[in-house]
């Protein structure tokens, strides 16, 4: 059996999560898996004979014809899997895309901030994105609302390349807003999660998936966001992998500037003009060090 289809089973199997996945997956061979290799690893009995368990099952059969008919699945091992994510803490086993998988192994930047984001927010990704998208950028955001979704448009309205990671199975839409958008960046960008493709979003799921925007890309650029919000969030997995963090300066009396001013005062680069020294986001080393 190939590997990528025994790591669908493991995530089919009941009772075996991300952390008991991870330790199967360390121990497998890159490119086949047989029941001799399985007897031999060095698991709980209970963990092997799960193991064993989804070796074996039939029954997987059908859903996993059904998954690589709705998606492309990609897995740890295969080419195709960004070398950027491969390295960061806890990396996804298995990825489910839809689109230009191709869009992975470019130059990626990724786009953040508040939900209930601001024209200011809208001018400011209006002015830069035309810039990253001459320099050949990939735009990542996550599809939600305000900030992501104008990330999105954006990179499509000047011919772009952009790549949504979702916090939910690629059949559903969420918010359900966006159900035009998510079409579009399927047709002309990635879709991407790592969650199987009917797997309902869920609160939970959300901060999971921002590792997975940090770990692919270069840069994290944060416009509008609160102290505390799912972006700084990001934004400090992107300095615990070693990327750079820029943040948008903005009023003090304004609460969605306090995330990007924080940042600033942590050492974050302060984006002041939209005249972007683009090299930056391939050769800085700024040493930031930020904590909520």
């Amino acid at each position: 059996m190939n590997t990528k289809e025994f790591l669908l089973r493991l995530k089919l199997q009941k009772g075996i999560g991300y952390v008991k996945m991870l330790q199967i997956a360390s121990q497998l061979d890159t490119d086949e898996v047989n029941i001799e290799n399985l007897e031999q690893m060095q698991l709980s009995f209970d963990l092997r004979e799960k193991a064993i368990n989804a070796y074996h099952n039939d029954d997987y059969k059908r859903t996993i014809e059904r998954i690589n008919a709705q998606c492309k699945v990609v897995s740890f091992f295969d080419d195709e899997y960004p070398e950027k994510l491969r390295q960061i803490y806890q990396p996804p086993l298995i990825l489910f895309a839809r689109g230009d998988v191709s869009l992975l192994q470019q130059k990626i930047i990724t786009i953040v901030g508040a939900r209930a984001a601001t024209v200011y927010s809208q001018n400011v990704i209006s002015e830069l994105t035309p810039k990253l998208v001459k320099e050949n950028y990939v735009i990542a955001s996550g599809l939600a609302k305000g900030v992501d979704r104008m990330a999105h448009e954006a990179s499509l309205a000047n011919h772009g390349k952009t790549i949504a990671v979702v916090g939910n199975g690629l059949n559903h839409y969420y918010p359900i807003q966006n159900q035009n958008l998510q079409n579009e960046i399927i047709k002309s960008g990635l879709l991407l999660s790592e969650y199987l493709p009917d797997t309902p979003p869920r609160p939970f799921r959300f901060p999971e998936r921002n590792r997975i925007l940090a770990g692919l890309s270069q840069s994290v650029i944060i416009t509008e966001a609160r102290e505390q919000s799912g972006s700084l969030i990001t934004a400090n997995l992107a300095l615990q992998e070693n990327r750079d963090v820029y943040a948008v300066p903005g009023p003090i009396t304004n609460d969605l500037s306090k995330g990007p001013n924080k940042l600033i005062e942590a050492g974050a680069i302060p984006i002041v003009d939209f005249n972007l020294r683009t090299e930056r986001f391939d050769n800085s080393n700024t040493g930031i060090l930020f904590s909520n």
